[in-house]
């Protein structure tokens, strides 16, 4: 054992003046007499009043004597040296992702373990040693800065809450390997479920990587999609995903409420490790402004779900106003049929022998055909028969096996390709803009992104080549990607928004102001400025947020906008095992108290000297009772 401040037992010679006071104090006890004593009386004041007497035992004394020891002791700050995370500069990176919500520790959450052994690091600092915390959540956040106090470090870490969202990684390990400039001996420490995503993207960093993993299970069932979509002829309906991220089939309850009030209540069971897509029998009618979803194990369910912040999703009925579309083809009854049901949407006939008519649409949709110069507006190309400025056509390709999607793109929601048959496509180059969506073994089948302010999607094959018209997967794609071509009146774009997204508010022309109403009732009023579109990032809470545009105060335009959790990376809450966590290249080492620090003592040596002060107290008040108790006796007696 050793010690902080030694020069504390310097101290100990306060011992010397207690010990002198008893040797000289006064002995006298009062005690009533009759007079014929009063010569012992006497006797014994003068021996009271003999200085330098021989001390006696004397329980008062020896409590005093070791309560000063203990407080000598706690002030010289005694400590052992014991295995520690690090000895030079280190940043602690704790987890503040949505999956730290789960509660597998011992009925505890994540978030709540991981802020325990962040504190167990506090307290092995050696003397000097500087530590950073963050809280790294949808936007990392440093909670304390290169400091030695472990008082201030305790507080921060306690004080920390866990989010709703995503991490983001990538500027965390920013944030933290800013701190090495200058420093030798430096370690960052991430204390989580290690549920970092794609690692490739992850910038390397000065120094020690250590990793401290938290969390036991994966078991979780979470609402892993959410939208209403209306078919043709037909009234909107319900489509969503539940996912069983754990390793044992799971029997739900999945509930349907409408503007607030239950609609539906049914069973399913959900296969381990699969998702199994709904389609809501339920009558949702065509006026309804929001719906909410929520799904509860079974009462004899197997499986468990630690984590509840994903079983609750929210989406609303699309209310932008109607979209004028223009047709160009040479007859595809499949493609007008569609465009034509879909709710929102005028769509017009073109005539491809007169061109394109100078009446302006919101989008233009080009089948086996394309004009000399593009139209200013939004375009769906299906099938193009030559080049553009925005991509080059290539050769054909008939590899066209093994159809897939990138389904958690919201243009491709519920769009299942796994049974399309197709003879052949173009190949396209020159479309660095466009994400790829969907794809065969021959290459990309389906494009769409933004370019020159327009949002453009492509499709480089002929529809009547493929059974694509004759899949559920061809409407609801449809109405995905009309719902994505949206014009600049409303306030937001259609795409899903999820937890820790920023919102991408266009005000109208006449509005000088934009509110936007939280979840939780909360409100936040921005004015509009000549900047044009507003960029709102207070989405931390899943919900619904309204978006009102004002004109001098009065509402002109509303919008309902709903935020939900979809993000398999934190719904796969299975932790990542000691050793196995990598970040770009390199594995992250386990926290294995490869160096030494020093675990202060003083904390339990300061509640035993509280406790030895009471007793002190308690025996020196019970001593001052004695001759109190006495009085009734010695009256008896006749004194």
């Amino acid at each position: 054992m050793n010690f902080l401040t030694p020069l504390a037992f310097l101290g100990a010679f306060i011992a010397i003046p207690i010990i002198l006071l008893y040797m000289l104090r006064l002995r006298r006890r009062e005690v009533m007499v009759s007079s014929t004593f009063l010569w012992q009386q006497v006797m014994r004041d003068n021996e009271a009043n003999t200085p330098w007497q021989k001390l006696k035992r004397n329980l008062l004394l020896l409590l005093q004597l070791t309560l000063l020891a203990l407080l000598i002791f706690t002030l010289a700050r005694p400590f052992i040296t014991v295995p520690a995370v690090s000895s030079g500069k280190t940043v602690i990176l704790l987890d503040a992702s949505a999956s730290m919500n789960a509660i597998d520790i011992n009925g505890g959450s994540r978030f709540d373990e991981a802020k325990r052994q962040a504190a167990d690091i506090i307290s092995t600092l050696s003397a000097g040693q500087q530590v950073t915390v963050i809280r790294v959540s949808d936007v990392p956040e440093p909670l304390i800065s290169d400091s030695g106090d472990r008082a201030r470090l305790r507080s921060a870490i306690n004080d920390a809450q866990p989010g709703f969202a995503r991490a983001d990684w990538n500027a965390a390990l920013n944030l933290a390997a800013a701190g090495a400039a200058d420093v030798t001996d430096f370690t960052i420490v991430i204390v989580g479920d290690g549920g970092v995503g794609e690692t490739e993207g992850l910038p390397g960093v000065a120094g020690e990587l250590r990793y401290i993993p938290i969390g036991t299970s994966g078991d979780n069932v979470a609402i892993s999609a959410l939208a209403t979509r209306s078919l043709p002829g037909q009234a909107p309906q319900l489509y969503a995903e539940v996912t069983n991220y754990g390793g044992v089939d799971v029997e739900i309850v999945f509930s349907l409420r409408v503007d607030g009030e239950l609609a539906s209540s049914e069973r399913y069971t959900i296969p381990a490790a699969s998702s199994l897509p709904i389609v809501s029998t339920a009558a949702l009618g065509s006026e309804f402004e929001s719906l909410e979803a929520g799904i509860n194990l079974s009462v004899n369910s197997a499986g468990a779900d630690y984590l509840t912040e994903d079983n609750t999703a929210y989406t609303v009925l699309s209310q932008s106003t109607d979209r004028r579309a223009l047709v160009m083809t040479p007859g595809n009854l499949y493609l007008e049929q569609v465009m034509r049901s879909l709710p929102g949407l005028e769509a017009f006939r073109g005539n491809i022998d007169t061109g394109i008519p100078e009446q302006p649409y919101d989008l233009y949709i080009f089948d086996s055909y394309l004009p000399d110069q593009l139209p200013a507006g939004d375009l769906l190309i299906i099938n193009p028969p030559n080049s553009t400025p925005y991509f080059t056509l290539g050769a054909e390709n008939s590899t066209t096996s093994n159809p897939r999607t990138i389904s958690e793109d919201p243009r491709m929601a519920f769009v299942d390709f796994s049974t399309l048959s197709l003879l052949k496509f173009r190949e396209i180059s020159g479309a660095g803009w466009a994400d790829e969506l969907a794809s065969v073994n021959g290459g990309a089948i389906m494009l769409a992104g933004e370019i020159d302010g327009r949002q453009v999607a492509v499709m480089p094959f002929d529809l009547r080549e493929s059974n694509l018209p004759l899949l559920i997967a061809w409407p609801v794609l449809i109405s995905n990607l009309v719902e994505w071509f949206t014009p600049l009146a409303t306030l937001t774009d259609g795409d899903a928004v999820s937890v820790g997204d920023s919102l991408t508010i266009r005000p109208p022309a006449e509005a000088d102001s934009i509110r936007v109403t939280l979840p939780n009732s909360e409100t936040r009023t921005f004015p509009v400025t000549a900047l044009g579109a507003l960029i709102f990032a207070e989405t931390s809470q899943a919900g619904i947020y309204t978006l009102e545009a004002f004109a001098n105060g009065e509402v002109i335009q509303q919008q309902p906008v709903p935020v939900n959790l979809f993000s398999p990376l934190e719904s796969r809450t299975q932790p990542i095992a000691a050793g196995a966590l990598q970040i770009g290249q390199v594995t992250v080492a386990v926290t294995e108290g490869e160096e030494l620090g020093q675990r202060e003592l003083w904390p339990i040596v300061a509640v035993l000297a509280l406790a030895m002060l009471l007793i002190e107290w308690w025996v020196y008040h019970r001593r001052q009772r004695i001759p109190t108790l006495m009085r009734p006796i010695l009256r008896r007696r006749g004194a």
